[in-house]
């Protein structure tokens, strides 16, 4: 896990950068709350509130994130004031916590900008229990989000904004559907369940810190689509808040809120969270554990006990997240990977169509955005399958046929990735064979996301390959994703029985 965490590549130290900036926008935030003659529940409340904005705002530009984020105070503030004013009305201010829970899930139908927007107003209402946030506090907790943001915003669109020079994520439209087809408003349901369900057992547990388990199942939802992810998500938060708990123990507890070794750590645990989350759910729950006792420390609150606690209701909360995915309105695994598959496959023909006008000479033709698109697609199949290649899987047949899958749509991309640059070649020429060679990648993909078709059609549409050293690159490119798509079709279709991943 440490390997994949600190580790793991990363490409133009993008990560590096997303976290760094990240350390110097927050701790701008808090410093100018500080300047500003705050408390420091209203500090803690501003730099948590730039801490949202610069985590869960990922619009595909620029401009679309800097919109975003003038909109956060929109949905944070009347959420901020509801949470306080309900404060001492326990019946009231829980329906409204799970009201605020349901509605910020089913905000995700909109995008990146919904999915932000959903969970600046949970974590409002979070942030009022977290610091039992009474309305007299209001006007300078308001005064520090609106200072925070704008500080964080100073950071990222100002000082530092590096994403100015990078490419544009390719945005993956979600599944068109209706209704309780939609998986947003399946998931809306589900952690509306799964929060009353942590609610009722979190406050069994604790009248004052039970909100940590609905926090819990609320992030346990976030970025997933089907019960397998559900479920190794939820281990993985308990998992990494277990690991974090010695160091609340051994390194914070013992500083008793101490100023600049608090902020150290405060720093430390903002840096983890960005520089991990993209690769490691774990050790992005290490760090925000990490974060917490921090916050605790210098609170003056923090205490083995309370560190317990929080281990215990944090386990609550994924409970009643794993319950809710697998007894309300289920979205089986098996059904999401086979969709993203089958998006990723026909990906895989569209970006050899495009390359093939290319080289036949059309000015239009632009595999690029389809490339793309593709890696974007195959991160997708890959967050799907996690369930199943997890090391703890059980089902050792289907691993070993969810890896295989794997490995050939990679191989898939890399032959496109190739094609797609000879593509690009001005002086590239036109082989004749090109065209059927694209035909029989159409008759591939065909058959692959055709259930009534099988392995043997997907066999007899690839071609023969050439001897080495006589093909041109964009035909040695086709022939080997021909060969792949043909390997394809044995764990993707090999028996009706048993399928990728568990129904």
């Amino acid at each position: 896990m440490l390997k994949k965490a600190f580790v793991a590549p990363d490409p133009g130290r993008l990560r590096l950068r997303h976290a760094t900036r990240a350390v110097l926008g927050i701790g701008l935030a808090v410093v100018v709350c500080g300047v500003a003659g705050h408390s420091l529940v209203a500090a803690i409340t501003g730099g948590l509130a730039a801490l949202l904005a610069l985590f869960t705002v990922t619009d595909v530009t620029v401009r679309g994130q800097a919109v975003t984020t003038a909109l956060l105070p929109v949905a944070g503030l009347p959420v901020l004031a509801l949470a306080a004013v309900l404060h001492g009305h326990p019946v009231a201010r829980d329906v409204a916590f799970l009201a605020v829970m349901g509605a910020g899930v089913y905000a995700r139908r909109w995008g990146p900008r919904g999915h932000s927007l959903g969970v600046f107003a949970f974590m409002s209402f979070f942030i009022t229990q977290f610091l039992h946030t009474l309305p007299g506090q209001l006007p300078e907790l308001f005064s520090a989000v609106l200072l925070s943001l704008l500080a964080a915003s100073s950071v990222r669109f100002g000082l530092w904004c590096y994403e100015r020079r990078l490419p544009l994520a390719v945005p993956l439209a979600p599944v068109a559907a209706r209704g309780l087809a939609r998986a947003t408003t399946r998931q809306a349901v589900q952690a509306t369940a799964g929060g009353a369900l942590a609610l009722l057992a979190g406050q069994l547990l604790s009248g004052e810190r039970w909100y940590w388990a609905v926090g819990a199942t609320w992030w346990v939802f976030v970025n997933t689509a089907s019960r397998g992810e559900t479920l190794v998500r939820g281990f993985r938060r308990v998992l990494g808040t277990l690991i974090g708990i010695p160091v609340g123990l051994v390194v914070i507890a013992p500083l008793h809120g101490a100023a600049v070794p608090t902020a150290l750590l405060v720093a430390l645990g903002v840096f983890g969270i960005f520089y991990s989350a993209a690769v490691s759910y774990t050790w992005m729950m290490f760090s925000v554990t990490v974060l917490a006792g921090a916050l605790y420390g210098a609170l003056g609150v923090l205490d083995p006990a309370l560190l317990a606690l929080r281990l215990v209701e944090t386990g609550v909360g994924a409970l009643g997240a794993m319950l809710a995915v697998l007894v309300v309105l289920p979205v089986t695994t098996h059904a999401t990977t086979d969709a993203w598959i089958q998006r990723a496959l026909r990906c895989v023909h569209a970006c050899t169509a495009e390359a093939a006008a290319r080289l036949a000479g059309s000015a239009t033709a632009d595999p690029a955005p389809r490339v793309a698109e593709l890696e974007a697609l195959l991160g997708r199949v890959r967050l799907s399958l996690g369930p199943l290649v997890h090391p703890l899987s059980p089902l050792s047949a289907r691993k070993a046929r969810a890896r295989q899958v794997l490995a050939l749509l990679d191989a898939c991309a890399r032959e496109v990735r190739g094609l797609a640059s000879v593509a690009a070649d001005p002086e590239a020429s036109h082989d004749a064979r090109l065209a059927a060679a694209c035909w029989r990648v159409e008759a591939s993909v065909e058959a692959l996301t055709t259930p009534a078709r099988g392995h043997r059609e997907v066999v007899a549409s690839v071609g023969v390959l050439p001897p080495a050293g006589v093909v041109e690159p964009a035909l040695a490119h086709l022939h080997s994703l021909e060969k792949a798509l043909a390997e394809l079709a044995a764990p993707l279709h090999s028996s009706p029985r048993a399928p990728l991943v568990g129904a």
